[in-house]
């Protein structure tokens, strides 16, 4: 459907075109592609393959009949057809060119759009899914509501980031200030998801949204992949007390966070579960203590692989902190110019 609501987006010709239908008042259907399925379920009509133009479209939907385009949507290869999908097929539209255009897309794989003549609407089915397209108007303002909205959130991210930070340092971190981290980026993310859907249908509108989109979210992806690995419990290996999960893990992490429902992500049970940290309510002040992922992260330039040697050869925030420069410098893959810079920034944060 994302690629096909891009196809029907504001700006465009296809789009014109069917809001010119829209205008008009006399309802149309259009089906965006042509191929071997498309023309076993057209009866009649007449065969064109002319070029495609808004106008072009506008008065061939006067007919009675579908209009097909090619694949490609630069050509109307036919006019006035009528479309006799599988009768079969479940609908739950009842107008004759909704339920004709719903059966039309799933019958073919080809996305199908129905302008109604009533109620001047414009409705794209494609996989098993129906979308009523809004107005630009319509969607600049729900855009501006989630921007206001992951504004919000963003600053209550910002908080619980601030109070995790010093009770990581000060080494008094709980699993109820990990899962309230956790919460807030989450949040953010899934807001972040439903404005980029915005986006893709406010096309032309949307180019500012998606700038705004892009500074709300510039380090939550990050920041919250530096916290899973930061606390996520894994199983000793070789007797190690406090193992680094794997990159396969940490991401397991994530796709367990993302998996939550909306109500379940309003709950720390859930949320701490899918970390592997204690879940039940008398748990949750729970001392933990952070690797050091999130916080090697912040500093410039340091790379990945200089930040997994760091916290595999130091394990933890506290021991991090501890580190003299020497200490960096014998990691494998700091040496001694990097592990001056790490004790620079974290001396210069007031960390060391």
């Amino acid at each position: 459907m994302r690629a096909v609501l891009r196809r029907l987006a504001p700006g465009t010709t296809l789009r014109d075109a069917l809001d010119r239908i829209r205008r008009s008042g006399t309802g149309g259907l259009v089906v965006l592609g042509d191929d071997p399925v498309v023309q076993a379920v057209c009866d009649g009509g007449v065969d064109l393959d002319v070029e495609f133009t808004p106008a072009r479209l506008r008065e061939l939907s006067k007919m009675d009949g579908a209009v097909v385009l090619s694949t490609d949507g630069s050509r109307i290869t036919r006019a006035n057809v009528h479309l006799v999908p599988d009768p079969s097929l479940p609908a739950v539209e009842t107008g004759t060119r909704h339920r004709a255009a719903e059966r039309t897309a799933a019958h073919t794989g080809v996305p199908t759009v129905a302008v109604s003549a009533s109620m001047t609407t414009v409705t794209v089915y494609a996989g098993g899914l129906a979308r009523v397209l809004a107005d630009p108007v319509v969607l600049l303002a729900r855009a501006d509501q989630t921007v206001a909205t992951m504004e919000r959130h963003g600053a209550h991210a910002a908080r619980a980031r601030a109070r995790l930070d010093r009770a990581e340092i000060g080494d008094y971190a709980s699993v109820r200030d990990v899962v309230a981290m956790a919460q807030r980026l989450l949040r953010l993310e899934r807001l972040g998801a439903e404005l980029a859907e915005l986006t893709v249908e406010m096309g032309e509108y949307g180019r500012q949204t998606t700038l705004q989109l892009e500074e709300l979210l510039s380090d939550t992806p990050d920041e919250l992949r530096g916290l899973v690995a930061d606390h996520l419990r894994v199983e000793p290996v070789d007797g190690d007390r406090r193992p680094v999960p794997t990159a396969e893990q940490i991401d397991a992490g994530l796709e367990r966070l993302a998996a939550l429902s909306d109500a379940d992500l309003l709950l720390p049970a859930p949320v701490a579960r899918c970390l592997g940290l204690p879940a039940e309510p008398e748990d949750l002040d729970d001392h933990v203590t952070a690797r050091g992922y999130r916080m090697l992260t912040h500093i410039p330039r340091l790379r990945p692989v200089q930040i997994t040697a760091l916290v595999e050869r130091f394990g933890s925030v506290p021991a991090l902190l501890s580190a003299e420069q020497s200490d960096f410098a014998d990691v494998e893959g700091v040496g001694a110019l990097w592990a001056r810079h790490v004790h620079q920034r974290l001396t210069g944060l007031g960390i060391v």
